[in-house]
């Protein structure tokens, strides 16, 4: 089954929900990990299954890029916000690293996300 983790800083929450919602469909034939609040609140609010890691500040990104370097995760969401993300927000820069060294995709912004998502539905057609 495709894996597929979601983490948004909080500035870019309401955007992952609304990405979330609207693929709503295709994100329930995944399986789906979140960092602690992002994955929380994306349960919440569409009722899709979500694995919690730990929060952000508590390395929950650490345990997704674990994820990626055992080579369980098909694609990472991280909606990230690039003027005003906060200290004790997840860092981008591992997540990028561990993900190019894995050559597993990782979208950053709502659009490339989108990409990521669509490319994934093809593999799931094709099954």
């Amino acid at each position: 089954m495709i894996r597929v983790a979601l983490i948004a800083h909080n500035e870019e929450k309401p955007e992952i929900i609304d990405l979330v919602q609207e693929y709503e469909d295709l994100l329930s034939q995944f399986e789906l990990i979140g960092t602690g609040t992002t994955g929380k609140r994306i349960a919440e609010e569409t009722g899709l299954t979500v694995e919690r890691k730990e929060s952000g500040p508590l390395g929950g990104d650490l345990m997704i890029g674990a994820e990626i370097a055992e080579n369980r995760l098909d694609g990472v969401v991280f909606l990230r916000d690039p003027l005003t993300a906060q200290p004790h927000e997840p860092d981008i820069s591992a997540l990028l690293r561990i993900c190019d060294v894995h050559d597993t995709p990782l979208a950053t912004t709502r659009s490339s996300a989108e990409f990521l998502l669509d490319g994934l539905a093809r593999h799931v057609n094709k099954e």
